[in-house]
């Protein structure tokens, strides 16, 4: 049902991208960038967080880790993940398939500036082999997301 949910969301939204199936999982960073031949930077994590009551999306590379007083300092409060059932509630997609389109709950969305480290990213689509492939700028601008700087950079 998730990965229907971004295929009609993206139909609406974004209908000249699309969804890349894989064989093999993508669930991970590390599985995703091997699986498309990227580097892990590439990889467009979506994270599901708590900041004080409210839940929000953050989307960021790969490789980069949320800073904590950053993350206070940008949000109001330090970050707590979600555990996976609440995220696939809330979001409507698994763990390790979790993105910000095609969403069960309306979230905001906000975008590290780590992102535009690269020209091109490839967020998850609504499962654990699908993924897109589209620049950090349109991926804000067709979630509707807010550009923070909220994560460490890669060590």
């Amino acid at each position: 049902m998730s990965l229907e949910s971004v295929r009609a969301w993206l139909a609406q939204h974004a209908p000249d991208i699309a969804i890349i199936i894989q064989e093999a999982s993508t669930a991970t960073v590390a599985e995703a960038a091997e699986t498309l031949g990227v580097l892990p930077g590439q990889i467009a994590k979506t994270l599901s967080v708590r900041v004080n009551e409210a839940v929000m999306l953050v989307v960021a590379r790969g490789d980069a880790r949320l800073d904590n007083r950053k993350t206070k300092d940008a949000l109001g409060g330090r970050p707590r993940m979600l555990g996976a059932e609440e995220v696939e509630t809330l979001t409507g997609h698994p763990v390790g398939g979790v993105c910000p389109f095609g969403l069960a709950t309306p979230l905001p969305v906000y975008c590290d500036m780590s992102l535009k480290d690269f020209g091109l990213v490839y967020p998850a689509a609504g499962s654990r082999t699908a993924s897109v492939c589209l620049s950090p700028e349109r991926l804000a601008a067709i979630t509707g997301a807010t550009w923070v700087d909220i994560c460490q950079p890669p060590a």
